[in-house]
């Protein structure tokens, strides 16, 4: 079975020059993880809410040096600073893609190396879709074992 089979071709996208607030909103609202940045119809990054949030907090080191005087909700309050950057500021540059004729299996092997919940499905810069573990997950379910249960 390829990723073409299963990927999601309706994927919601945002450009590098969006105020992060638009992104989280989306991210908040449709409960999304990350979202592909798209400029010029070209897959350019991706901004996920690991890079939103790891703007407001300051580096491991930073809080193992002083573990017992970090003000967490003072560092909260700088989410409304955060959100007011730029897409471009805070995402990943770097694009892990997968193609649309790989196997899921090895899609899903990409991903359990990067740690990823899910990956854009591209060709060169064209971003074509996402995949997710669910959708993979499901997919081999429902060839394996669906009649069964």
């Amino acid at each position: 079975m390829k990723v073409e089979d299963i990927m999601t071709t309706n994927v919601r996208t945002i450009s590098s020059d969006k105020k992060l607030g638009e992104v989280v909103s989306m991210m908040c609202i449709y409960r999304y993880s990350g979202i592909p940045v798209v400029d010029d119809g070209k897959l350019v990054g991706t901004v996920s809410e690991s890079d939103v949030l790891g703007k407001m907090f300051p580096k491991l080191e930073d809080l193992m040096d002083r573990m017992s005087g970090v003000d967490y909700d003072a560092l909260m309050s700088k989410y409304s600073d955060v959100v007011s950057v730029y897409v471009k500021d805070v995402m990943t540059p770097v694009v892990i893609t997968v193609r649309p004729d790989m196997h899921i299996l090895q899609a899903a092997s990409v991903m359990v190396g990067r740690k990823f919940r899910r990956i854009p499905v591209a060709i060169g810069d064209e971003l074509l879709g996402m995949v997710s573990m669910g959708d993979i997950h499901k997919a081999i379910y429902q060839s394996t074992l669906a009649t069964k249960f």
